[in-house]
């Protein structure tokens, strides 16, 4: 639901080979810098928190197709991205049966077996429902797919929709305001969308100095404490134009398309469109923004509590996206749980696990919503070309100046 106009492919497991990615639908002529793309794939493996997979990893996109240049070409864009600790897991994740029976892990130590097979579920992950679903013995068939290791490709292509957004002036941007207890006051001003841009000096990409240091001495604690926690980020976007998306059907409205998009990513829990929590405490009066006139004869909104759209549509504010996620299900000091072949009662398999990654989230957040809005904006302008896509814009810009007129 969240592409109408765009397509989008991820396949991979997170310790085999690689992750392979393909876009379809972009217009051709777009300009592509490859160092972009992985600079954002760098930006996701950053962050206070992340665990030792990212010690391991350095990220790079591979373009096999769809680009001629350094330019799309209208076909399919699409790439690679090696795991580098691949060469830990040929066997484990042979592609061709081993011959094996291997040996179920326990603990913390994988063991010196062939398949490392894992029958004790880890609460708050896929392995159990996907198991029983998949009807598989070895739950590493559903880990080794559910993991967020797949986000990977997903800034990929959302750093590649960023880039045909930049050609019709939109930008895209995120940064983190909860992590565990640590947070902005909820009286908190907006944060310009510039200060999110810069923020990735930051450890936490926090805006704030102080709440920063407060957030990475929760996530400190929360190492030493064998713990993980979650958090909130918010994910920005500028210079959207009026009317993209829909009202007259429900799976078109921008809106919807957007929270499927932000609640796909692996442990993101809720979505709110502008300060919905705080508008659902206000009386009507309060809540909903003006229209006013400005200098120009135009509309302009004095406030944007609807966090920029209105009746399954942009309306020309900033379009303000919160996303909530809960802390990472892995735990080093395991849950409950019951072995799948024994049925006795157990401790959940331990695996490798970041303590927080919720600045990683905002980046993977911003991909998501590049994409769709990337897809909105091809679904309302259209074009086979860069240069048909840009003219169709311009007109429409055009066609609002003169509203009403007809």
């Amino acid at each position: 639901m969240s592409l109408r106009t765009l397509r989008f492919l991820t396949a991979g497991e997170s310790h085999g080979p690689m992750l392979v990615g393909i876009l379809e639908g972009l217009p051709a002529g777009v300009p592509i810098d490859f160092a972009r793309v992985d600079a954002d794939l760098r930006r996701r493996m950053a962050g206070h928190g992340r665990g030792k997979r990212m010690k391991i990893e350095s990220d790079t996109a591979r373009f096999v197709g769809g680009i001629r240049l350094g330019e799309t070409l209208g076909s399919p864009v699409a790439w690679l991205i090696e795991n580098r600790d691949w060469v830990n897991w040929q066997q484990v994740m042979s592609v061709a049966p081993t011959g094996s029976g291997g040996v179920a892990e326990s603990g913390n130590t994988p063991g010196p077996v062939e398949t490392r097979r894992i029958t004790r579920p880890r609460p708050g992950h896929a392995d159990l429902a996907g198991g029983l679903k998949y009807d598989r013995a070895d739950l590493r068939d559903i880990l080794e797919r559910a993991s967020a290791r797949e986000t990977a490709s997903r800034v990929a292509a959302g750093a590649v929709a960023r880039q045909f957004l930049e050609c019709l002036g939109i930008r895209v941007a995120s940064h983190v305001t909860r992590i565990g207890p640590a947070a902005y006051a909820e009286s908190a001003d907006a944060v310009p969308f510039d200060a999110a841009v810069a923020v990735e000096e930051s450890p936490v990409r926090c805006v704030d100095t102080a709440v920063a240091k407060a957030m990475i001495d929760a996530i400190d604690e929360a190492h030493n404490e064998l713990e993980t926690l979650g958090g909130t980020f918010e994910v920005i976007a500028a210079e959207v134009p009026t009317g993209l998306g829909s009202h007259v059907q429900w799976d078109r409205r921008l809106e919807a398309r957007l929270g499927h998009a932000l609640l796909s990513i692996q442990a993101q829990k809720g979505v709110e469109i502008g300060p919905a929590a705080w508008c659902a405490t206000q009386p009507g009066s309060r809540a909903h923004d003006p229209i006013l006139s400005d200098e120009h004869d135009r509309f302009a909104r004095p406030s944007n509590h609807a966090g920029g759209t209105e009746g399954g549509m942009t309306c020309g504010s900033e379009l303000r996206l919160t996303v909530h996620m809960k802390p990472l299900a892995t735990l080093r000091q395991p849950l409950p749980s019951v072995d799948i072949e024994t049925g006795e009662a157990v401790d959940a398999v331990v695996q490798r696990s970041d303590v927080c990654a919720v600045p990683a989230a905002a980046v993977v957040g911003e991909a998501m919503v590049a994409l769709v809005l990337a897809d909105a904006c091809l679904e309302k302008f259209g074009g086979d070309s860069l240069r048909e896509t840009k003219r169709n814009y311009e007109g429409y810009l055009e066609q609002m100046a003169r509203y009403p007129e007809h």
